[in-house]
Order: structure tokens, then sequence, then C-alpha cells
């Protein structure tokens, strides 16, 4: 794997009494946490869990294509 942190767009939704959040382009990334620090923290960890496990089985790392914006309506 490339020496360059790869940087991904987060998607972090509010559930009932939780957070839960996701990687768009990793599907499989996925966490939970009762704050949104706890949440970043835990989709920080799956997605390094997630590439490293990608580069040890020699599989393709996806190039992070999703863009994020917000809009006024």
């Amino acid at each position: 794997m490339k020496n360059d942190l790869m940087r991904y767009a987060v998607v972090i939704e509010k559930a009932a009494g939780s957070y839960s959040g996701y990687v768009p382009d990793l599907p499989v990334c996925i966490a939970t946490g009762s704050t949104v620090e706890a949440v970043e923290r835990e989709l920080r960890k799956a997605l390094c869990f997630h590439v490293e496990g990608l580069v040890a089985d020699g599989e393709p790392v996806p190039e992070a294509t999703t863009r994020a914006a917000y809009l006024e309506a």
C-alpha cells in the first residue's frame, strides 16, 4: 500500500439515543456510538482495519470517490 493516507468521506446520522456512521466508498465500514466523536473514532478503526485486510489479501483498495457538500434549501 502507498505510504500516503487515503481520505474517505463518512456519513454520521443521529439514531434513537445514539449515532451511526458509514463510509460510502467502503460499504462494509460501519460503526455506532453514543456520541459523534465516538462514531468517528470507531469509523477510523474500522476503516484502518478494512484497508489493512484488503492489502493483506492482495485486494485493491478502492479510491475515495464520494464528495460531500451542504446545500441550502
